[in-house]
């Protein structure tokens, strides 16, 4: 087992790291902004080294920083948790060549991984249903044009690099394709680096779901029950769940056979995510994998008892997965609650000082958060203020905690997204498992009005 690990990241992630760590025997090295000075994750590692000012690009993601703070600690292993640099195959190849083991996949499966087009292809080559749409990236407009006459209407365009909904339109029609096309480019070498962009059918109320993996490097690999991450504003999600309410036990099954088809085809070490579409008719898609830990992996350790992060430093560490897929059983229910600090009708961000802060509790209720009272929700990073996360032994069960969870949490001096989610649950299209990515669509009309 490692001695020492820095963790490459901030917030709520970097503070989970490091419970995981205590409870392996490992220290920790916390890095952080000066903006990030006061910050819980720094409090609580065992040591701290500020690598540079409030700007990311100065600070988080400053690769030749971070390794410093590693070689002066003496940290052997990187963990950079979500966001930042933990799909950067240039840091991981970087960190290893360095001689620091990086908690992650091989920096060549994540750069595989990370371009959708090669990735969407080495699937399809590997027997995982893909989405009907381009061979690769498409450069031309008419050449975008006659695939989608192709596949048919509505088609999405989406960037080949990157997330998080940037670079991506919708067409519903031929007269609409130049523009929506020249946008997603722009949008995407702006955001990424990287203006390619290629086709893919358009499916109407689909849900977004997707399987939570661990691979190690002796060839084994496990799957976990599936999370449903349909309720989403822009491709962000809000609201995630596992089990889904629309998986029975043969299609789980399936999904778990296709992530196994995923992760061989890619050769993948560490913990993933393959993230799948599925239709009305219940045909599933692949989307993408995500070559790192979720925001919404505690979901699934709430439901099976796993805890994710201490396996990836284990995997890591070299030592072999000691659960078989047959441990992985599934017990109950569980919601995860992402409450921003934004508006929750508009979404603008919404920084500011947290003047009280008041966290719910009882069996079954977990709050991952860094915030406190007096702390500064700051306008450089993402607006996440904390994790509400409950299980229950069914659906009904939890939504109920849910609600009982989200009417204790206060937080003042900023706006949040906690009313949002309280309409969320109490909606009964969405208590009686009825709902697509689209939901948050119509949801909000209501909402605001």
């Amino acid at each position: 087992m490692f001695r020492k690990i820095l963790i490459a990241n901030r917030g709520e992630i970097a503070f989970r790291i490091i419970r995981a760590c205590r409870e392996l025997g490992v220290q920790t090295v916390a890095i952080h902004s000066e903006a990030d000075a006061d910050s819980l994750h720094v409090r609580f590692a065992d040591e701290s080294v500020c690598i540079g000012p409030a700007d990311p690009a100065q600070s988080y993601r400053n690769i030749p920083n971070i390794l410093s703070a590693a070689e002066i600690t003496g940290a052997e292993a990187v963990h950079p948790g979500y966001g930042f640099l933990a799909e950067n195959a240039h840091f991981a190849d970087v960190c290893e060549s360095a001689g620091i083991k990086f908690i992650g996949p091989l920096p060549e499966c994540i750069s595989a991984m990370g371009d959708k087009a090669k990735a969407r292809d080495l699937m399809a080559k590997n027997g995982v249903p893909i989405i009907p749409g381009s061979e690769g990236i498409i450069t031309e407009e008419n050449e975008g044009i006659e695939v989608a006459r192709k596949i048919g209407y509505p088609v999405i365009i989406k960037a080949v690099a990157g997330g998080g909904g940037r670079g991506m339109r919708v067409v519903h029609h031929e007269t609409d394709f130049a523009s929506a096309f020249h946008a997603a480019q722009s949008e995407a070498g702006a955001a990424f680096g990287n203006d390619g962009v290629y086709l893919e059918k358009f499916f109407i109320e689909p849900r977004h779901i997707e399987i939570q993996i661990l691979a190690d490097d002796k060839g084994k690999m496990i799957y976990f029950p599936e999370r449903d991450c349909s309720i989403q504003r822009r491709h962000q999600k809000l609201v995630e769940e596992s089990p889904s309410p629309v998986v029975d036990d043969r299609l789980r099954r399936e999904l778990g056979k296709a992530a196994n088809a995923a992760v061989t085809a890619s050769r993948y070490v560490n913990a993933g995510t393959v993230e799948f579409l599925l239709d009305r008719d219940h045909n599933f898609y692949f989307i993408e994998m995500n070559t790192r830990i979720q925001v919404e992996h505690p979901i699934s350790e709430c439901v099976t008892g796993i805890d994710l992060v201490k396996e990836q430093i284990k995997i890591a560490a070299g030592k072999p997965l000691s659960i078989k897929q047959s441990q992985v059983k599934l017990h109950g229910h569980s919601f995860e609650c992402r409450i921003n600090a934004e508006s929750p009708e508009t979404f603008r961000p919404c920084p500011g000082a947290i003047t009280a802060f008041h966290v719910p509790g009882g069996p079954g209720i977990r709050v991952d958060s860094a915030s406190y009272m007096g702390s500064v929700i700051t306008p450089y990073y993402d607006s996440l203020v904390a994790k509400l996360i409950v299980h229950d032994q069914t659906r009904a069960e939890a939504i109920a905690k849910m609600n009982g969870a989200l009417s204790e949490f206060v937080i003042e001096g900023i706006e949040t997204t906690l009313p949002l989610h309280k309409k969320i649950f109490e909606d009964p299209g969405f208590i009686k498992g009825r709902f697509s990515t689209t939901f948050l669509d119509h949801f909000l009309a209501d909402f605001k009005s």
